[in-house]
């Protein structure tokens, strides 16, 4: 082996989140960082990765400062990348007593809680909003959904069934052209209280396999439409992943387990002008 002193490293986790299992889930990449690399490099690690999204966490912060990337651009709020980033830190860099993490991102605060094999992610509330204008997503769906939501950056369609979610097949160059992050899809569950999809497109991600942050939204609308806290989720991609959820107040909980895929190291130039 030839050392290279020119090249320094950065350690890299692939985690699969909202699954027991790996090959299933959420496929999320972490990178625990001393300092933070610049927004650039960040970025050309993220697109290199290829998976939906990768986390920075900066180790020396307190809280923990956290950002998350997808293969063409920094997104504001990622679920399944801090619940796989809560795992790593959890089993890797905290000490065993340590249940408790809280993160800072751009919008607030986020507090990770392992109990068992779980773990629960603490977020805002997203409130949907009705939407009226359901034609908005004429050129869209093929199938009309029965009701319209918009939320913080997400709108929210939801179908009388199951079957309707499961065989939809959106026109994603017209979904970008909506005003939005993405396009939820939900109906009633079959084997848990809810099942949905989701789409985003427009931060190069046709379909997300599993979205911590897109429950926030569905949360608070079942919750009240089931008339209850706790529910239990099912996000029907190809690759498929199941979440536990739960209204508390203005505060969304939403749990789930982990699968560990892969752990090693990124071999980067020290000067990132040695990229180009």
């Amino acid at each position: 082996m030839v050392y290279n002193s020119d090249v320094r490293t950065i350690d890299i986790f692939q985690v699969d989140a909202f699954t027991k299992s790996i090959f299933k889930g959420n496929p999320a990449a972490v990178c625990p960082v001393n300092d933070w690399p610049s927004d650039e490099l960040m970025q050309w690690i993220a697109t290199e990765n290829n998976v939906s999204e990768t986390a920075f966490v900066l180790l020396d912060s307190n809280p923990l400062e956290i950002r998350w990337f997808s293969p063409t651009v920094e997104v504001d709020l990622c679920g399944h990348a801090t619940l796989a980033t809560a795992r790593i830190l959890f089993d890797e860099y905290l000490h065993t007593t340590e249940k408790t993490i809280i993160f800072q991102y751009k919008g607030g605060v986020i507090r990770a809680s392992l109990e068992g094999e779980l773990v629960y992610l603490d977020f805002p509330c997203d409130e949907p909003v009705s939407e009226k204008n359901i034609s908005l997503l004429n050129n869209v769906l093929e199938e009309k959904p029965d009701a319209l939501y918009k939320g913080k950056d997400d709108y929210l369609a939801i179908y009388r069934n199951a079957k309707l979610v499961l065989k939809a097949n959106p026109s994603f160059s017209n979904l970008k052209k909506l005003n939005a992050r993405g396009l939820i899809i939900s109906a009633p569950g079959q084997d848990t209280d809810i099942i949905s999809r989701c789409f985003y497109p427009r931060i190069g991600v046709d379909e997300d396999p599993v979205t911590g942050s897109a429950h926030t939204l569905l949360t608070p609308y079942w919750s009240k439409r089931l008339e209850k806290c706790k529910l239990t989720a099912y996000q029907a991609s190809t690759r498929g992943g199941y979440l536990e959820c739960e209204r508390k107040e203005d505060r969304i909980i939403v749990g789930g387990y982990t699968a560990r895929y892969s752990s090693g190291k990124l071999h980067l130039p020290e000067a990132e002008s040695d990229i180009n």
